[in-house]
């Protein structure tokens, strides 16, 4: 009964993985095959001649820690916050699970028109709020900020929809830690304070292993979000859609296949050490 998933994964995963390093050997540029072998002559040519691919690179680190460190700490200050068992738990729970269910092509068009940089007569959106409520200050052009700051307010609409999957992980970590380890620290004459600083996150180690994994494979290969959001412009440039115009729009299949290896070795690089982790706790339980 496994078999023909195991034949499936084996050909449409791992065989296309093959073909894609074949691929990224070669020599192929335009509509016809070519499969010259060339060795790592693309790999090198974009780590190391490839001005546009440091960009993407430099780009990803930005959006990657906005990312990452805003959607990790939001989400645990929102878990904390229902694991005090507050009224209309379940409302606000779903509140903030809810942007979950939207894809980051929804995400971008809304966001989009809520991060309008344009500024003057034409203002609106946040910067339009803004200027109803005197807040002047905070008016900016959002995305369009001179590079690379501007990734790092591409993030906020992806920490917007993945927050709330952070605050999922962290609640139920929370939920899992016995009541009785609580009890005792407070006995001690711990305060709430010292009860999470010293019980609680220590424990949650595990939780925030899984979100900073998951979020950061998200973030290294994240295309969508930006092309709803503002489109193909060179300043806000990321390795998968650097892979996309380059494969489909020069016809340089060679160097759009070591893009698309070089992502899947930096998801690897994340994914990996976490699987080890994971299967060595299972082993020791």
């Amino acid at each position: 009964m496994v078999a023909p998933s195991a034949i499936l994964i084996g050909i449409f995963v791992y065989g296309f993985i093959a073909w894609s390093l074949r691929v990224s050997m070669s020599d192929w540029q335009g509509l016809i095959p070519s499969y010259n072998f060339t060795g790592l002559d693309n790999f090198a040519h974009l780590l190391f001649n490839d001005r546009r691919f440091r960009v993407d690179i430099r780009n990803t680190a930005v959006f990657s820690v906005a990312f990452l460190g805003g959607a990790t700490t939001l989400g645990l200050l929102l878990a904390i916050m229902l694991d005090r068992k507050l009224p209309a738990e379940t409302f606000f729970r779903n509140v903030f699970l809810f942007p979950m269910a939207v894809s980051f092509i929804v995400t971008g068009v809304a966001w989009r028109w809520l991060m309008n940089p344009a500024l003057g007569v034409r203002v609106s959106g946040l910067n339009l709020l803004f200027e109803r409520l005197g807040l002047d200050f905070l008016i900016n052009q959002w995305h369009m900020t001179s590079p690379p700051w501007g990734m790092a307010f591409v993030a906020i609409p992806a920490l917007w929809q993945m927050s709330g999957f952070a605050m999922a992980i962290f609640l139920a970590g929370m939920r899992s830690i016995p009541e009785e380890l609580r009890e005792a620290a407070r006995v001690d004459g711990a305060s709430e304070l010292q009860v999470y600083r010293r019980v609680i996150l220590p424990l949650l180690r595990p939780a925030a292993l899984s979100v900073v994994i998951i979020l950061g494979h998200i973030s290294l290969k994240i295309f969508d979000l930006i092309i709803a959001l503002s489109g193909r412009q060179l300043a806000l440039d990321v390795p998968a859609i650097y892979m996309w115009t380059t494969t489909f729009d020069a016809n340089n299949f060679n160097r759009g296949a070591a893009i698309g290896i070089l992502l899947l070795l930096s998801v690897a690089v994340l994914v990996v050490p976490y699987l080890w982790y994971a299967r060595r706790q299972e082993a020791e339980l």
